[in-house]
């Protein structure tokens, strides 16, 4: 009688093991599958936001006027067969001036 018990005591300890086991399979199983579906969802809500900038911004639309003028001086002085040149050195008596202006206009859309 007691050997019927321990036996039947094994039978049920696989029993549930064997269960936990087949659950554990199938809850990563599910996981799995979910994965694809998840990963499409993560994709297309970047594709959207990509969609959404381009949208805002078109080269074509955008046009830039600009002007830039440039007056240097340069001196040079001449020492013992060296020349040295001063560009834009203000202590020499050289000076450099660089104006830009300009414009940008975006199209609306």
């Amino acid at each position: 009688m007691l050997k019927t018990r321990n036996s039947q005591l094994t039978t049920l300890t696989g029993q549930s093991t064997l269960e936990y086991a087949v659950m554990i399979a199938v809850v990563v199983g599910a996981l799995l599958a979910m994965r694809i579906y998840m990963k499409r969802g993560i994709e297309g809500k970047l594709r959207e936001s990509t969609d959404q900038v381009g949208e805002q911004f078109s080269a074509g639309d955008t046009v830039v006027t600009s002007t830039t003028g440039r007056t240097s001086t340069t001196v040079q002085e001449v020492s013992a067969g060296l020349t040295t040149s001063y560009t834009g050195s203000s202590s020499k008596g050289a000076k450099e001036v660089r104006t830009e202006s300009g414009s940008e206009t975006v199209a609306a859309w």
